[in-house]
């Protein structure tokens, strides 16, 4: 197989974003997304990708499925795989989506009654220099609702990580309680989120796929009992990724 110059690769890339960004939904498909309690919603899914440290090639995909809302473990997966696609700034989704999708696409062969009615992606969604991070790319081409969740701040379209930003996280002062990340356009791309009254330091969440940003953000901070949502911290979310 050839494997494409860089900027030839680049460019392919970027095509195919766009492509796929215009397939987004950034609204509520689903029932049980407009019920104030989430009535209806009984499998909550997580994704993360693990890498060893000093090793960004070999890395451990893993899917976890939890009951909602008292969140307990229904399925697992766990793979060790090998990224074929070279890391480029901006196109994470290009090295990590195929494996997560993998484990979906399992879980609805082996198990379909298990199949996650929403996805919580370790990762941004809209939060992303094209607005088509992990989260979208995985829920455009699983069909299912997905939220992205970032630990770290994605210095993106104007939104940085200086004493504006810094103030706006101080004056969290529950959990529950967010402020917009909002572009330099106007356009707000997520929420910084404070997951519980024990954290201080936000989360950062964002629309993947067929659900608004206020229902990802309740629905977000209803799966968190520490700082990071239980299905991403239980599929391993705790080792980080490489890059963004």
């Amino acid at each position: 197989m050839s494997i494409l110059p860089q900027e030839e690769l680049v460019k392919k890339w970027e095509s195919e974003q766009a492509s796929l960004r215009q397939q987004v939904v950034e609204e509520d498909t689903e029932d049980w997304q407009r019920c104030p309690d989430f009535t209806g919603l009984e499998r909550v899914g997580g994704v993360d990708l693990s890498f060893i440290k000093g090793d960004d090639v070999n890395a451990c995909a893993q899917l976890v499925v939890l009951s909602y809302p008292d969140l307990e473990l229904l399925y697992e997966d766990s793979q060790m795989v090998t990224l074929t696609a070279p890391y480029i700034s901006g196109f994470l989704a290009f090295r990590e989506t195929p494996y997560l999708l993998e484990a979906l696409q399992r879980l609805e062969t082996t198990q379909p009654s298990l199949l996650p009615q929403v996805v919580l992606v370790d990762g941004n969604g809209l939060f992303h220099y094209r607005e088509f991070g992990l989260a979208c790319h995985l829920g455009v081409l699983s069909g299912l609702p997905c939220i992205g969740v970032a630990k770290n701040l994605l210095q993106v379209q104007g939104v940085e990580k200086n004493e504006k930003h810094q103030s706006q996280i101080a004056s969290l002062q529950k959990g529950g309680e967010s402020f917009p990340l909002t572009s330099d356009s106007g356009k707000v791309l997520g929420k910084a989120l404070r997951s519980s009254d024990s954290s201080t330091k936000p989360v950062y969440v964002s629309v993947g796929h067929k659900i608004s940003l206020d229902t990802a953000l309740r629905l977000t901070h209803s799966c968190c009992r520490y700082r990071v949502p239980e299905p991403i911290r239980q599929a391993g979310g705790g080792l980080p990724a490489p890059g963004v």
